[in-house]
């Protein structure tokens, strides 16, 4: 991914939501400056991986396959002594008809909330118990399977059971409550606009706790083509003196 096309897509989201009247903290408007110069006292936005997250999932098309993410709040698995809460707040910004491949989560157990503008159609899967399984200590990063079995999901305090690649649509105001071994893949349903989404979720770690069923990867390498206008999490490392807290590097 370009750098001139990740600082397009952050600038496209904050005027989005600016419209829309959702307001983003201080630190979404952070440039590679403050970064640089990020004091002790904010090391939390560094070491549990807050602020912008872009992704193409390495379809080379973040318009047709993509997902723009900003992080307000996580916990931290590997310190949780110094970050004790279990929760995680990010808002997914959908744009008309993009899709978000089919993957689950291993440890996150997550709530979709449809917070305004368009519909998002939902393709639902369970997972094998073999493809959930961990290979030989690590993550099994083998091409995916489904079950063929139904799934049970929660609307809005509703449990609802679907088909095996059943799919379930969220109009504005709704939300959807996934479990660990769910793979789900959505799509903003096209012409009815972008979608602001919410996740509220159980503490996570995007490094590791994403199990695609054929999608690339998940962190793009960036192209720097221009300066960066706004830094993504995966950025921090090369522009403060601060790191991640993550499995490897406690």
């Amino acid at each position: 991914m370009k750098r001139s096309e990740a600082n397009r897509i952050i600038q496209y989201t904050i005027d989005k939501l600016q419209d829309a009247k959702f307001p983003l903290p201080p630190f979404a408007f952070y440039g590679p400056e403050e970064w640089k110069n990020l004091p002790e006292d904010e090391i939390e936005l560094v070491e549990n991986m807050l602020g912008w997250d872009i992704t193409d999932f390495g379809s080379g098309d973040f318009e047709k396959v993509g997902l723009t993410i900003f992080t307000f709040r996580n916990g931290n698995f590997y310190a949780k002594d110094k970050y004790p809460k279990p929760y995680a707040e990010k808002m997914l910004y959908v744009t008309d008809g993009q899709i978000l491949p089919f993957h689950y989560h291993w440890d996150k157990r997550e709530d979709i909330i449809n917070r305004g503008g368009g519909d998002l159609e939902i393709t639902l899967h369970n997972s094998t118990p073999e493809d959930f399984a961990d290979v030989e200590g690590g993550r099994n990063h083998k091409p995916g399977t489904f079950a063929a079995t139904p799934v049970v999901a929660t609307i809005d305090g509703k449990k609802v059971t679907v088909p095996d690649g059943g799919k379930v649509v969220l109009k504005p105001g709704q939300s959807i409550s996934l479990e660990p071994g769910q793979y789900h893949q959505w799509q903003g349903v096209p012409g009815t606009g972008d979608v602001i989404l919410f996740e509220v979720s159980t503490t996570n770690d995007d490094t590791i706790d994403n199990r695609f069923h054929t999608a690339g990867e998940r962190i793009p390498t960036m192209e720097e083509d221009e300066p960066a206008k706004y830094l993504m999490f995966a950025d921090y490392p090369k522009y403060t003196k601060y790191k991640f807290i993550t499995k490897d590097n406690k």
